[in-house]
């Protein structure tokens, strides 16, 4: 599967704002984003003076592509599929985004990057109600659980990310059962707990051109 190999960190300078892409690092004085918070490149510290509209709507759907790490093709699908849905379609792109399986991984607290929980989706360490899925993008739905397989529960990293995951919060539509290494979903996600800055109307003006 096609997947952007560079660096992490310099996404997060690029954006101009912590993505959270590496995990606990990411909370410590060794993140790359708090020691050199401008954009990467020879000229990175220059100040450029306004924006223009184009370029603002550009950044912010690249941010949100390297948030949940996905390239423009696949991106470019989850749009259409929100602005055929009823509603907003802004809001149905997020959701949509928070539905998908590895991202639900890393809410609960099972992995402690988005990265980190599509490696175990892929090498089937994930259940969803009691079978294996290995597909980081299925949609889970109201009333699924989540679950570790038995065999990677004594897995070091899985357990550091629940010990830290108190850290960053748990969303309201997660119940987790941490002694069983299993969650459930209690209601969709909603736009008001992504506490990221995240401006989706512009994401929708710019494929709306």
């Amino acid at each position: 599967m096609a997947r952007d190999t560079g660096a992490a960190c310099r996404r997060c300078r690029r954006e101009g704002i912590k993505l959270f892409l590496k995990g606990d690092r990411c909370y410590s004085d060794k993140c790359s984003f708090e020691r050199r918070a401008y954009a990467p490149g020879q000229h990175g510290q220059a100040r450029f003076k306004k924006q223009s509209d184009y370029a603002g709507q550009l950044r912010e759907k690249q941010k949100v592509k390297s948030m949940y790490g996905m390239l423009e093709g696949q991106f470019r699908q989850y749009f259409k599929k929100a602005d055929q849905q009823k509603g907003v379609t802004g809001e149905n792109l997020l959701i949509m985004l928070e539905r998908r399986l590895d991202n639900a991984i890393f809410r609960m607290g099972f992995a402690s990057s988005r990265n980190q929980a599509r490696q175990l989706v892929r090498h089937k360490h994930i259940l969803v109600n009691g079978k294996k899925v290995n597909i980081p993008s299925f949609q889970i739905s109201v009333g699924d659980e989540i679950s570790i397989k038995e065999k990677s529960r004594a897995n070091p990293l899985i357990n550091e990310s629940l010990d830290a995951v108190e850290r960053r919060g748990v969303p309201s539509w997660i119940e987790i059962d941490r002694a069983a290494y299993k969650s459930t979903i209690k209601a969709m996600p909603n736009r008001e707990e992504l506490t990221m800055p995240i401006q989706e109307q512009l994401i929708v003006e710019l494929y709306s051109k």
